[in-house]
């Protein structure tokens, strides 16, 4: 069977319990994006998708796909893909938002992942240092890192076993030789749980918004054998460069362009050297903690390094 044919008996597998959809119509309108439009196969299949719910009156969540593959939370790495786990509920923060029930952080052996319940799914509340089965849970995914949203298909089972929770943080370190575009001040959405980062005012998923200002850092260490990429989110911002978030808009809005944030954190920290830690999602490492830095020169300090 090829892959074109297994997505569209997939799709219309998951809307089986809902409303009849017919897995040739599918295919064909999978075929038609594919191979006269050369849309790619996973856009193909989410636009066929959202046009069978938006006629169907349903929303995403309302959707289940039979026979989710149970997998650990560090395999975790496609976006809107349905999966079980089987975690223990390590954290619970404050909710930003109305919209959110839960927000937290599950763990097993593998690491751990940030997980979303929302009011509207209507399900029990988990209990912190609880083990659970959790079935039907959807994938979520920006900028490489991922998390896991609990739905009203979503099936929650307490188990009686104690899960040891791994740490996925990874420790690297080298010379900061770049600094990345989209860096510096930036803006976020605003919608609940969403924090993508706005291109020309418009976030990828719910268009044009007002933003919300916000400072990170996406940098390029080396050590002279390897270089890791490495994202810096507004607390760990601000720790290596010393600017609040405050002090950038200010920046900002007297020189009436916001690059010159990133330009002015460039000649602080590019050409030292830093030790970071924190978990890794996607090709970036995600920085939590950081040894203090130290100017070096680093011409020389790579060719040493490459030279060893």
């Amino acid at each position: 069977m090829s892959e074109l044919r297994q997505e569209a008996k997939a799709i219309a597998e998951q809307f089986s319990d809902h409303t009849d959809v017919d897995p040739d119509d599918v295919e064909e309108r999978l075929t038609t994006l594919v191979d006269e439009y050369r849309v790619p196969l996973d856009e193909a299949s989410r636009s066929v998708t959202n046009s069978y719910l938006e006629d169907a009156g349903m929303e995403r969540d309302e959707l289940g796909r039979g026979g989710s593959e149970e997998v650990l939370v560090n395999d975790i790495d496609e976006d809107e893909q349905w999966v079980d786990l089987r975690v223990k509920l390590v954290d619970l923060w404050e909710p930003r938002s109305d919209s959110i029930s839960q927000v937290g952080l599950l763990g097993d052996e593998s690491g751990t992942i940030k997980f979303v319940a929302f009011e509207t799914s209507d399900l029990p509340e988990l209990d912190e240092g609880q083990a659970y089965e959790l079935s039907n849970v959807v994938t979520d995914e920006y900028e490489g890192s991922y998390s896991v949203k609990l739905n009203r298909t979503t099936g929650i089972t307490e188990i009686d076993e104690e899960i040891e929770v791994g740490d996925n943080a990874d420790t690297v370190e080298g010379a900061l030789v770049d600094i990345q575009s989209g860096s510096g001040l930036i803006k976020r959405c605003p919608e609940a749980d969403c924090t993508r980062v706005l291109q020309n005012g418009r976030c990828s998923e719910h268009g044009q918004v007002e933003g919300e200002f916000d400072l990170r850092i996406k940098g390029v260490l080396d050590d002279g054998e390897t270089v890791t990429e490495v994202i810096f989110d507004r607390e760990a911002t601000e720790e290596l460069t010393g600017m609040t978030l405050e002090a950038a808009k200010d920046m900002a809005m007297d020189a009436l362009d916001t690059t010159v944030v990133a330009e002015e954190m460039g000649e602080d920290v590019l050409g030292r050297y830093y030790r970071v830690t924190g978990p890794t999602f996607g090709r970036y490492v995600l920085v939590d903690e950081m040894e203090d830095p130290g100017t070096v020169d680093v011409e020389s300090a790579l060719i040493e390094a490459r030279s060893i």
